[in-house]
């Protein structure tokens, strides 16, 4: 029997049908709707995009290979992932949808691994908060979207600690006692296989964030008995089983693969500002708070209230010594990007779960306050945003359309909080709570018009797909092509999508061909006695301009300027 804490009431099977599909609606939409909606963006994806493919291509699953040379910045299940569905699909698919597929799946089982913990401890109605709140948030569809090593590493790593509070002891029956015997079997292997799996994501970071969760919750709860059954030899074994096999083959195969990967990419990452990330102690607050739109009202509500714990507060402990400890220590590091806090984010998830599903009569009114506010405060945004996009966008970067894309996304914020405020509190019981199903949908409604709001945001392609396709039509230009003064990413993706390495342009040693510029404007660029172009093409949809450089001995030209598009 599954069991509930006192006084939930659960849903009627025609409101768990309808709950269902529902769910099933927000999970698909949100993670895996429009993998493809644009190419590879920034400098990480399409790296990432062409080690797997690679893995794909040469077979060989050990050692990552960026434009044919060893690569060691990131452990393998990304490439892993994408290298199977880039087999699977062949060329059915686009390869965006390949390479973001692990992302996606690796969101799908943090959600569901939260929401099964939400449901065996704090009830139906946490769930079903958690499986609502959680996919519609930003920071999970942004990065279930994206290419890259944060989304793998946050959801092995959620499935690892969610085996751990069942191995501790934290998933109890109505009589309060532990759901499993005393030696947790299935629970202490799938916590070593989930954290290896971590560990193969992204690196021995993970290691370091659930010992120190665990070490500070039996601080907390004085249960170091149950914290020291996470070494429980069935653990451990799972654990190096599921890790130490790539390590090690990897190392036989390259003697500088620990030095390269442990020492400089993890270490001197961490400790020296040698990679040029450099931000604030207090960075990552604000990425928080971004990464929980449209919730922010909601999280700052129940962070100021707190938490009705009735019987779980053990829970509650885990959950904020995971979440704040992942914050701290990333707070710490001399090296920030965004995508180094996801692992707190499923955690603070569920945390606001559980604050509004814990209200009572008492609490309700000032919850509908704060959705109210939040309601407002994002339809006073949204007309701003579309003023000063009227205003601006004639001399703007962007897309003429971005103020009104920017604006209709603060709305859809709007309205998700807006039917927050018609929340039911159960005065009979004084704790569960019915979440309007409204709530949701502006933020599926918003993703399922993600290609609008994505290339709205754009004056040109960001990515390098469209450039690459339209010089791949032209073979004599893609034979002996160099890049100038090119974004880094849009480069990277270009060299994926041409499937080669386009090298730079290396001013003191020139060569006959076609050189690639932001600019219309050669000049310094190419030394004499090489000339370019006067009158290059121009890639209208990417806003790059291809010149001809030819030797004094036989200048060329490309017959005036035009438009490729």
């Amino acid at each position: 029997m599954t069991s509930q804490p006192s006084g939930e009431i659960t849903a009627t099977p025609a409101q768990r049908i309808g709950w269902t599909i529902l769910i099933l609606i927000t999970l698909y939409v949100c993670y895996f709707s429009h993998l493809g909606v644009i190419g590879f963006v920034g400098p990480d994806e399409p790296r990432y995009a062409w080690i797997a493919r690679d893995m794909a291509e040469s077979g060989d699953w050990v050692t990552p290979r960026l434009y044919g040379k060893p690569w060691f910045e990131k452990p393998p299940l990304l490439y892993w992932g994408g290298a199977i569905f880039f087999k699977l699909f062949g060329s059915s698919a686009p390869p965006e949808v390949a390479a973001r597929l692990p992302s996606a799946i690796s969101a799908l089982l943090a959600t569901l691994a939260l929401a099964w913990l939400a449901w065996r401890t704090y009830g139906e109605e946490c769930a079903r908060w958690l499986l609502l709140l959680l996919p519609t948030s930003v920071g999970m569809i942004g990065f279930s979207h994206a290419a890259a090593t944060d989304m793998p590493f946050a959801g092995m790593f959620t499935a690892a600690m969610v085996c751990a509070a069942v191995a501790i002891g934290m998933v109890t029956t109505t009589e309060n006692t532990p759901i499993l015997p005393r030696t947790p079997w299935l629970a202490l292997i799938l916590f070593g296989c989930f954290l290896g799996l971590a560990v193969l994501a992204k690196g021995p970071a993970a290691i370091i964030l659930s010992g120190a969760a665990v070490f500070f919750w039996a601080i907390f709860t004085k249960r170091w008995r149950d914290a020291f059954r996470l070494l429980h030899p069935a653990a451990i074994a799972s654990f190096c089983l599921t890790a130490l096999p790539w390590y090690i083959l990897c190392a036989r195969r390259n003697p500088d693969f620990f030095r390269i990967f442990i020492i400089e990419h993890n270490f001197r990452r961490y400790l020296t500002p040698e990679f040029q990330h450099m931000q604030p102690f207090w960075f990552y607050i604000p990425i928080l708070l971004i990464a929980f739109l449209p919730w922010i009202a909601t999280m700052i509500w129940s962070a100021s209230r707190g938490f009705r714990t009735r019987g779980h507060h053990c829970l509650t402990s885990f959950l904020l010594a995971w979440s704040l400890f992942s914050i701290l220590f990333f707070s710490i590091s001399r090296s920030k990007l965004p995508g180094y806090i996801l692992p707190a984010i499923p955690a603070i998830g569920l945390l606001l779960a559980r604050g509004v599903q814990s209200l009572g009569p008492i609490r309700i009114k000032s919850f509908r306050v704060c959705a109210a506010i939040g309601s407002l405060f994002f339809a006073i945004t949204s007309l701003l945003l579309f003023q000063i996009g009227r205003l601006t966008s004639p001399g703007s970067h962007l897309n003429a359309k971005a103020g009104t894309a920017y604006a209709l996304l603060a709305l859809s914020f709007s309205f998700a909080n807006l039917f927050l405020i018609f929340a039911r509190s159960n005065r009979a019981h004084g704790s569960a709570i019915s979440l309007p199903p409204l709530a949701a949908l502006p933020m599926v409604a918003a993703t399922l018009f993600a290609p609008y709001f994505v290339w709205s945001s754009f004056q040109y392609d960001p990515s390098g797909q469209t450039l690459g396709n339209t010089i791949r039509r032209q073979t004599a230009v893609a034979d002996d092509l160099f890049v100038g003064n090119m974004n880094r990413g849009k480069h990277y993706g270009l060299n994926f999508y041409l499937h080669r390495e386009v090298p730079d342009w290396d001013p003191d040693h020139p060569r006959v061909g076609y050189l690639l510029l932001r600019n219309r404007n050669c000049a310094g660029i190419v030394p004499a006695p090489y000339v370019c172009s006067a009158d290059p093409a121009f890639f209208e949809e990417s806003g790059e301009y291809l010149y001809k450089v030819s030797s004094p001995a036989s200048p060329a030209r490309l017959g005036g300027r035009r438009e490729v598009k």
